[in-house]
């Protein structure tokens, strides 16, 4: 039950992050890419795994079109906050699980970070292959884009990566989940390589 919540819960987030829940099933995936996509595949994978903080506003737009905001914080290897400014709802990382928290039900629940798509940028070298497939690279003189769905279950949803592309940067991604249904992030005052507080990546705690 904690993990089918999660995972509903995740992709309406899209959270790096926190948007990967939990996908199983026996079903494999496989694609060839051409020699540019695969240089262009290693790039985006180089920069990725260079990362050790980010700091981060958002802007979510729902499948509804809504829009919520918050800040976002990344630290690899293995933690993450994705806190909004007026939802109640909060995830945070905390090296093993992932946890979701809802502060208008008082409630939380968790899965482990290894058993959801966020631990591939969460773990401390960062591939984009293994558990998860590239399915298509596109490029344009401003932007590449990638698109990514676990491994074992290509049915379940697809979340595309979204550069800038000089200097390359993570500036948005792009979730449609098994119902088609599609949630865009967009990441903006984007600053990495800074002190956070682990105070952050704390696990949120119900029933206080």
């Amino acid at each position: 039950m904690i993990r089918t919540m999660m995972k509903r819960r995740s992709l309406l987030a899209a959270g790096l992050v926190s948007a990967w829940i939990g996908w199983t099933s026996s079903a494999g995936a496989q694609v060839a890419l051409s020699l540019n996509d695969q240089l262009l595949v290693t790039r985006v994978q180089t920069y990725l795994d260079s990362l050790t903080t980010l700091q981060a506003r958002f802007s979510q737009v729902a499948p509804d079109g809504s829009v919520a905001q918050g800040d976002f914080y990344l630290q690899r290897p293995g933690f993450m906050r994705l806190e909004y400014d007026t939802e109640p709802y909060l995830y945070v990382a905390n090296g093993r699980f992932l946890y979701f928290y809802d502060e208008l039900m008082d409630s939380r629940s968790n899965t482990e970070i290894g058993s959801t798509l966020a631990d591939f940028i969460l773990r401390e070298d960062v591939r984009l292959s293994g558990n998860v497939t590239v399915m298509d690279v596109r490029e344009d003189p401003q932007a590449i884009q990638v698109d990514l769905i676990q491994t074992e279950d290509p049915t379940a949803g697809q979340i595309t990566l979204i550069f800038d592309r000089d200097p390359i940067v993570l500036s948005s991604w792009v979730v449609i989940d098994a119902q088609n249904q599609t949630t865009q992030v967009i990441l903006d005052a984007i600053q990495r390589d800074i002190d956070l507080p682990r105070s952050l990546f704390r696990a949120p705690t119900a029933g206080n």
